[in-house]
């Protein structure tokens, strides 16, 4: 979260000339000079086209370079498109991709051409010529997360299986190797507080207006949608919040910023279907769904607020050879509604590619051995068998409690109370 909120890259203007910024999750800023010496063009090269659709290697990447064309430093354009994870950009070309960045209007802020390059340099820190360079990488997971889990992972496989092979092992190698295995949840639990309380010291201050769904009379929907879905106006930001508490940052300026509201018309009964937010160049940014956040008793009031604070046109369109019920199917406009409880756990929980799907059944079973050191009348053997029932304990609590939480609360069926 604090990656979009925080992470920019922009220019700056010095006494000397120019810089170009790359401002991190942490908000430390790299600068790097434009002009003699300096970054003095840029150049985008698109991804493999066999490759996955959706992977982030698809859009390509813009690097900065000198006037011999060495590499200063690179942006990999997926993580500077607020939609690139969305299902639907498969159609859309990367060039185009490219122009809702914001990255050309950067370059001609910065006053340097911006050319197509037919191949990305490889690697991860170097051009080809032997020269290093800076590659933007934006974690999602801090470094240390990785290497606290690793050498716990180390360290139980070798006391409690190498080292006891070789007959050196003893109650002490089996109460190191169960302390190395507690790190194994540990880093996972100290990385999802860190993360949490990141996300709360990092929530926008300064919003203008918050405009919650407005489900239509009769609609079933969820406590899960009502109280995360959000669209927030901010001064120089349109932040739209998904049912899974995903955020897409929108600018109000600039030469990508939104331009103009279009509602989405049906063909056959003339009503709105969804709202589009477009861009300056007619491309759609994201959509809402009418029935979910405006056709409800306070859907006029929220229509009228978002029209008015965000002051830009609007217009009524009437797509023609698709239907109302393909468009609102589209994967945007999936998650800006409720979805169905099953999803929406998967999507919420501590993701299966960040630690492996079977990871707490494993671990647990690892965890077992010195757990039964609890029965032992051994002091050594007792603090193993603490160490392993905090390790079952660490693995096990976070998706059970996040499984009742949902199922008790969270995304229980419910129909919206009248205003």
């Amino acid at each position: 979260m604090d990656v979009v909120r925080h992470a920019r890259v922009y220019c700056r203007s010095t006494d000397g000339g120019r810089e170009l910024v790359v401002r991190d999750r942490n908000r430390r800023e790299q600068r790097y000079p434009v002009g003699e010496g300096g970054i003095q063009r840029a150049a985008f090269a698109a991804g493999p086209e066999s490759g996955a659709k959706t992977s982030a290697a698809r859009w390509g990447v813009v690097s900065f370079e000198d006037a011999r064309g060495r590499v200063i430093v690179q942006l990999t354009l997926a993580d500077w498109l607020p939609e690139a994870g969305v299902v639907g950009l498969i159609d859309v070309s990367p060039r185009e991709c490219l122009t809702r960045t914001g990255l050309p209007a950067l370059a001609e802020a910065l006053g340097i051409p911006l050319t197509e390059s037919p191949v990305a340099p490889e690697g991860s820190g170097s051009d080809g010529s032997g020269s290093r360079y800076d590659r933007v990488v934006l974690r999602e997971l801090p470094v240390w997360h990785g290497w606290v889990r690793g050498l716990g992972l180390l360290a139980w496989f070798l006391l409690f299986l190498v080292v006891p092979m070789t007959g050196s092992g003893s109650r002490w190698t089996l109460l190191a190797s169960a302390a190395g295995l507690l790190l194994v949840p540990g880093g996972d639990l100290a990385t999802r507080f860190s993360l949490w309380w990141r996300r709360r010291a990092s929530a926008p201050r300064n919003v203008v207006t918050v405009i919650g769904p407005s489900p239509e009379r009769g609609a079933s929907t969820t406590r899960r949608f009502q109280e995360t879905a959000a669209v927030r106006i901010l001064p120089s930001d349109v932040v739209l919040t998904n049912t899974v508490g995903q955020e897409r940052w929108l600018p109000r300026d600039g030469a990508h910023k939104v331009a103009r509201l279009v509602r989405v018309m049906d063909p056959s009964s003339g009503s709105p279907v969804g709202v589009e937010f477009r861009d300056r160049h007619g491309s759609a940014r994201a959509l809402l769904p009418w029935r979910w956040w405006f056709a409800g008793p306070a859907g006029a009031e929220n229509w009228s607020q978002l029209v008015a604070v965000l002051g830009l046109p609007t217009v009524d369109e009437t797509p023609r050879g698709l239907s109302a019920e393909r468009w609102a199917m589209a994967s945007d406009a999936r998650l800006m509604a409720p979805l169905n409880a099953e999803e929406a756990r998967r999507r919420t929980g501590w993701p299966a590619r960040v630690i492996g799907g079977g990871e707490p059944i494993v671990i647990t079973a690892f965890a077992l051995f010195p757990l039964m050191g609890l029965g032992s009348d051994k002091g050594v053997a007792q603090v193993a068998g603490l160490l392993g029932a905090m390790t079952v304990l660490g693995e096990l609590a976070p998706p059970i409690v996040h499984q009742l939480t949902s199922r008790l609360k969270l995304d229980r069926p419910e129909r919206p109370e009248p205003r």
